[in-house]
């Protein structure tokens, strides 16, 4: 009798420290996160990571693991959004981007693989814009003069932007109908590279985010000639809207991260407090970082970066449709 009880003693014992150990192992499972955070980021070099890299590197003393940059760019952003959107939804591969590549891509692109739906915004950290620059040894003073000698020479004005079917290549799509005038597009492979073009002369204007055109204009290498936004940017505030020019498409840019669809709400949530922290801690730093690239802080939570996702979403559908696509 006496060594049942020792031996069912000693089963308890054995089941007890079982289900112990499950239990620690599911609130392991549980935490997040317990590894560093990729950000994918979707374009090359020079304009989505030098705005988000300010929130990025202080993110991570909140959230308490480090988050890191990775590129993969190509096809206007799809490439790496494409990656997000099929990557596991525990937190751990995030994508940084405008909404270009995850609203306005998938509409153009019928063979990738995703939607805006395919993502879980988190946060929305900078507001910017995008303009259309030329250099300041050409001709066109004004947005007007561009027009003038568009109409003269139908087809032989060149323009770039980061890359085919993105924000910046519709808006001037849908802008040369309006104005009824026709460019040649000639696609780079992201914003700086069509900085790049347009200062060595081989491209006639850029349409282009403020941020890696901004240094340029300041330096007096680049004329800006308008802007997309529905107000006057910041940084330049004497650049006229389309909107003032007497035109109807317009666009802010807003820049943020996502996670694949079906990350868990807690990861969500939590990522989104790293990023309000930083704001909130390292204000005055973030914004000195971004003062060079003439954005701002624009901080959303992820229901209303959802929100502005879905507008945007339906703005380009109906420029998109305007065009007869």
């Amino acid at each position: 009798m006496r060594l049942n009880r020792s031996l069912c003693l000693g089963v308890i014992s054995v089941l007890s420290g079982m289900l112990s150990l499950q239990a620690s192992q599911s609130v392991a499972a549980e935490k997040f996160p317990v590894k560093p955070v990729q950000v994918i980021i979707p374009f090359q070099p020079g304009d989505t990571d030098n705005l988000l890299r300010p929130f990025i590197e202080r993110m991570g003393e909140f959230l308490g693991q480090p988050l890191s940059l990775v590129y993969k760019p190509g096809a206007a952003g799809a490439v790496g959004a494409g990656f997000v959107a099929t990557s596991k939804p525990d937190g751990y591969v995030l994508v940084g981007t405008s909404h270009s590549s995850v609203a306005v891509v998938p509409l153009t692109n019928k063979q990738v693989a995703y939607s805006l739906d395919s993502f879980e915004p988190v946060a929305c950290l900078v507001e910017s814009g995008s303009l259309i620059v030329v250099l300041s040894s050409s001709p066109w003073l004004t947005f007007k003069d561009l027009i003038d000698a568009s109409k003269k020479a139908p087809g032989k004005i060149t323009y770039t932007s980061s890359g085919t079917f993105g924000t910046n290549h519709l808006i001037p799509e849908g802008l040369a109908k309006e104005a009824g005038v026709k460019w040649n597009h000639i696609p780079s492979q992201g914003s700086g590279p069509a900085i790049t073009a347009t200062l060595g002369g081989h491209i006639n204007m850029a349409s282009t985010a403020v941020a890696p055109a901004a240094p340029h204009i300041k330096a007096g290498t680049l004329r800006p000639l308008a802007a997309y936004g529905n107000t006057r940017l910041q940084a330049f505030p004497d650049v006229p809207t389309l909107q003032e020019l007497g035109y109807t498409i317009a666009s802010p840019s807003y820049y943020g991260i996502l996670a694949p669809k079906g990350t868990p709400k807690s990861v969500v949530d939590a990522i989104y407090a790293a990023a309000q922290k930083a704001v909130e801690t390292y204000n005055a730093q973030i914004k000195t970082r971004l003062e060079p690239f003439g954005v701002d802080i624009k901080l959303m939570n992820p229901e209303e970066y959802k929100a502005w996702l879905k507008g945007q979403s339906a703005l380009f559908s109906g420029i998109l449709k305007s065009m007869g696509n």
